[in-house]
């Protein structure tokens, strides 16, 4: 199978090459498991508020996430691998959430779909969490206000290209060292000037 192309550059390719990998053998079973496990990603049903209608709309024929495997939304936690937080968190939602998450089989992965689970939206006030990952850690943010089926099916597409290149043996810590370097040596965003400064 082919591998999903990023659209960006980031840190973890640059830390991956600069850190010597486990050798010809392990190498190719990372990623055979690589492959197997981003290739039978299955969510667990986890609607919150008005992107989960999107989330919804996902699975239709129209946008069809079959296609790539991800059609089984699991109803039970324990035979989820992804969770996809649609929709804006309360309060009182917050450890039902960290509850499914507990149940969910290791390994796991949380997309945090819309703008409200990803930092309150326009919801500012104290009955909704200020974004999920105080709650659950995220791997994918997905903005807007609803996002359409399209950027869902696009921030699975990430987090499938993102398990590909997963290590699963000891390397890994090596690997997150080096990239936590790389990001701590990178240009801090104030310092960053766009086109038009």
């Amino acid at each position: 199978m082919k591998t999903i192309p990023s659209k960006r550059d980031d840190l973890q390719i640059e830390a991956e090459q600069s850190v010597e990998g486990p050798g010809f053998m392990l190498t190719s079973v990372e990623k055979l498991t690589g492959l197997a496990q981003a290739r039978s990603l299955w969510p667990v049903t986890m609607g919150l508020a008005c992107c989960a209608i999107e989330m919804m709309g996902t699975g239709t024929p129209r946008f069809d996430m079959s296609r790539f495997g991800w059609e089984v939304f699991r109803a039970s936690p324990r035979h989820a691998d992804v969770m996809i937080v649609s929709g804006r968190v309360s309060h009182k939602m917050a450890p039902v959430i960290r509850n499914v998450y507990d149940s969910m089989p290791e390994p796991k992965w949380v997309i945090s779909m819309g703008a409200c689970a990803s930092s309150g939206g326009i919801f500012n006030n104290y009955a909704v969490i200020q974004g999920c990952d105080h709650i659950v850690p995220v791997d994918i943010y997905l903005p807007g206000c609803p996002p359409r089926p399209e950027m869902l099916i696009n921030a699975m597409l990430e987090l499938t290209r993102q398990i590909e290149r997963r290590p699963i043996f000891g390397h890994r810590e090596e690997i997150a060292r080096a990239v936590e370097a790389a990001a701590l040596a990178a240009t801090p965003t104030h310092e960053m000037k766009g086109l038009l400064a």
